[in-house]
């Protein structure tokens, strides 16, 4: 049971050997065109103002020498959300719930936040690894503790993106997967109760494109 479980996540469509299931991580792309040669609508505005606003919320987020980093960060919060809805609709390919995406967004990004910053700012990372005001007593503890939670800080990044989107897709399968063998009367309850979880799988899906992305912008700001 639990391999027909998972194999919903697992990119199994093909053509000619080759497989075509992570071509849905482009689908995105086809609602940039429309804001730039579409004439104005309410959808253009709306996105509009959301990129302005995250825009500004970036901005204070970042030092003043990583002002141009915020453009990058709006594109990956566009990225992840395009992909984490698209996965809520059938048939369609659902990218950002496997390690393999998750972590190719966040490990070359903190690899060269960490690159740029200790060939630039050597010492300013070194005083990042003990915190002021720490007892020299356990400045070593604090040095390894603070290098484990900088190392593992791509990791949980992609962790928390793709277990997010694993576990609402999974609850929404498995209840799925009940229907058939339901009466009427209760098959009424499960539909319900589907609406409500899709609903919070929308929520969760704009919530998590919005962390990975606000946690990126932190990371960047501790790069002086």
């Amino acid at each position: 049971m639990m391999a027909n479980l998972f194999s919903i996540f697992e990119p199994s469509s093909s053509i000619f050997n080759f497989s075509i299931n992570w071509v849905s991580t482009f689908l995105g792309l086809m609602f940039i065109p429309y804001l730039y040669w579409a004439s104005p609508s309410r959808w253009s505005f709306l996105w509009s103002k959301i990129i302005l606003t995250l825009h500004k919320e970036f901005k204070a987020l970042l030092t003043p020498s990583h002002m141009g980093a915020s453009m990058l960060f709006i594109s990956m919060f566009s990225f992840i959300l395009f992909n984490n809805f698209l996965g809520l609709m059938p048939y369609v390919f659902t990218s950002s719930s496997h390690m393999v995406m998750t972590m190719s967004l966040s490990l070359p990004l903190w690899f060269t936040l960490m690159l740029f910053g200790w060939m630039n700012h050597t010492q300013h990372m070194f005083s990042h690894l003990v915190p002021q005001g720490t007892p020299s007593v356990l400045m070593p503890f604090m040095v390894i503790i603070e290098t484990i939670s900088n190392i593992i800080r791509p990791g949980t990044l992609a962790i928390r993106l793709a277990a997010n989107m694993i576990a609402g897709h999974l609850l929404l399968t498995l209840l799925g997967g009940t229907g058939p063998s339901l009466a009427l009367s209760i098959l009424s309850v499960l539909i319900f109760c589907q609406i409500l979880l899709l609903i919070l799988e929308s929520a969760v899906a704009i919530i998590q494109s919005y962390v990975f992305a606000v946690l990126s912008t932190l990371y960047t700001g501790e790069i002086n």
